[in-house]
């Protein structure tokens, strides 16, 4: 079932981490993500919290893809979600900024809030680039698990599970921050 350009549908698929959904408009530009929830159910509430009056609907190949994408980026770690289309255009332009330099993060690597900020020409902007990612639409797709805090610390993440869950994004990813110990082995 299509959706008009104005209309917005969703799709919650299951991965490795938990259920996602990804929102969109036609032809296939994504609005919005969600992190991983336990159940579909819980993903669905999400979503008509956040976009009342969007649909649950049957993607298209566009969207079909980019629910791919992040299954195997979630799973294995690997693939590049830069070519997503993501619709910016209710986003602040700092966030946007923000984002844009967060895309450029590969699988495996990391920044800074610090190093996000300088790239972007304002240091000392590393708390404004935290707040920004606070309010990432788009996540995976915007790769906010990807940016630590100063000293290769972990830093917040709002995704349900918090912490543990960003670390697990970035294990998968081949990230070690924690080093296990021998009670872990």
């Amino acid at each position: 079932m299509a959706t008009s350009s104005t209309e917005l549908a969703y799709w919650v698929f299951p991965t490795a981490t938990g259920h996602y959904a990804l929102v969109w408009r036609e032809p296939g530009v994504v609005v919005g993500s969600t992190l991983p929830y336990e159940s579909a159910a819980d993903t669905r509430g999400a979503v008509s919290r956040w976009y009342p009056g969007a649909r649950e609907s049957v993607p298209g190949p566009p969207i079909a893809a980019a629910a791919t994408a992040v299954t195997r980026l979630l799973e294995t770690g690997t693939g590049d979600l830069g070519d997503i289309p993501l619709d910016l255009r209710t986003v602040p332009d700092f966030d946007r900024r923000v984002y844009e330099v967060v895309r450029t993060i590969a699988p495996g690597a990391t920044l800074s809030y610090g190093e996000v900020a300088a790239r972007l020409d304002a240091p000392g902007a590393a708390q404004a680039v935290g707040q920004a990612l606070g309010r990432n639409p788009f996540p995976p797709i915007v790769p906010c698990h990807r940016v630590l805090a100063a000293g290769r610390q972990v830093g917040g993440f709002s995704a349900r599970g918090g912490r543990r869950t960003k670390l697990r994004m970035l294990e998968v990813e081949g990230v070690h921050l924690e080093h296990p110990t021998l009670f872990d082995v």
